[in-house]
């Protein structure tokens, strides 16, 4: 774990971030600043700054809870896909590895790779985010 590393901490539960998993050697929590409400950041526990750095051993279960997730977002959130995907250095905001699921509908108006993002009204509508998700997912 990185000391000044953002995601480490939220990974440690000692930054603010809406959990929606923690397994293993693995976290999963709402994205701050959202492509769509229920955009959920998969991590590494430990500090790992990009894919190539991932151990061998971490890449099935990682990308196996982002496939529940992917899942868990259609479930619990009614969207009709997810896209799932990685930042891998270049337009990584914080660099450490980190699996975007985003929930996906036909129509949402999301084209290429420029995405507008959009902020959660209240916690607690983040939090309600965060719950259907954890629920979906169990």
């Amino acid at each position: 774990m990185s000391p000044s590393c953002a995601f480490c901490d939220i990974a440690r539960g000692e930054g603010p971030a809406a959990v929606v998993a923690r397994e293993d050697r693995f976290c999963a929590f709402l994205d701050a600043r959202p492509v769509f409400k229920g955009h959920v950041l998969v991590v590494p526990a430990d500090h790992v700054p990009d894919l190539a750095a991932l151990p061998e051993a971490d890449l099935a279960p990682l990308f196996s809870l982002a496939r529940r997730l992917a899942a868990a977002v259609e479930a619990g959130l009614g969207s009709q896909g997810a896209f799932v995907g990685i930042n891998n250095k270049v337009s990584q905001s914080v660099p450490h590895l980190h699996v975007h699921v985003v929930p996906r509908t036909k129509g949402d108006g999301l084209r290429g790779f420029f995405w507008p993002r959009t902020k959660y009204v209240k916690d607690i509508e983040r939090d309600d985010y965060a719950r259907r998700i954890r629920e979906a997912l169990r």
